[in-house]
């Protein structure tokens, strides 16, 4: 953890949920998060962004959203726009995820683009970074994570309150972790390159059973959760773990 930073624990439900599962998974969540110190927040698929922040209003848990379009309007038959998200209720967004970078082919350029179009709707951005399994064993994963967050992050993004999450792609959904010192060097690197004020996020099959070890890590300031976050108490037992 970094010094005078709160933790943050944020859960991508991915292309899951439907409007009763959905909202249940919200309510447990926020029933069982009062009392924890990090920061909760959870960003389903869009569909469910109105109605899991109004089930969460009042509550310790927030809402976000998975991506967001640009541009704030316009003929783009598919996407959502940021001051839309804001709309619905959420308060984040999660932008340049590996998914999204991969699936959709989605650039450097266009997360900056998306990212400043979030912060002026009034969203939090977290920019996700990672890199392959052929380019770390290449030795290149700290030079791929620096150029991505000079390419992705926007003038403004740390005094926006902007957050990084780094998640290895061949981590994601694997059940595989980077070593506890991989993980330290990586965010030790993007540290440097992002300065003391943003948090940076771990991703990458975060579960209960080795939350409290990276959670611990120098630097890891939280994390972004994938399969965990659809389980309530597995979710929020990484919570617990983040203080």
């Amino acid at each position: 953890m970094t010094p005078g930073l709160r933790p943050l624990v944020a859960g991508n439900w991915k292309m899951h949920g439907l409007a009763a599962d959905g909202l249940a998974l919200a309510r447990a969540v926020a029933a069982g998060g009062e009392g924890i110190h990090a920061e909760i927040l959870v960003c389903p698929p869009a569909t469910l962004v109105a109605a899991v922040a109004a089930a969460l209003a009042g509550s310790p848990v927030a809402t976000g959203g998975q991506d967001c379009h640009a541009n704030p309007k316009g003929a783009h038959t598919g996407d959502i726009a940021a001051a839309m998200l804001a709309d619905a209720g959420a308060t984040y967004v999660i932008l340049g995820h590996s998914e999204r970078r991969a699936d959709h082919a989605e650039t450097d350029a266009q997360v900056k683009a998306k990212a400043i179009a979030a912060i002026a709707a009034g969203l939090t951005p977290i920019v996700c970074v990672g890199e392959t399994l052929a380019q770390r064993e290449a030795g290149q994963a700290e030079s791929v994570v620096r150029n991505q967050v000079t390419g992705s992050l926007p003038e403004g993004f740390a005094a926006a309150g902007g957050v990084v999450a780094y998640e290895p792609v061949w981590a994601i959904g694997t059940g595989k972790t980077p070593t506890e010192a991989d993980i330290a060097a990586i965010h030790a690197a993007l540290r440097q390159a992002v300065g003391a004020t943003t948090r940076l996020l771990y991703g990458g099959s975060v579960k209960p059973g080795n939350a409290a070890a990276i959670l611990a890590l120098p630097d890891v300031d939280g994390a972004l959760v994938g399969g965990a976050s659809l389980v309530a108490e597995d979710f929020l037992a990484i919570a617990r773990a983040a203080g």
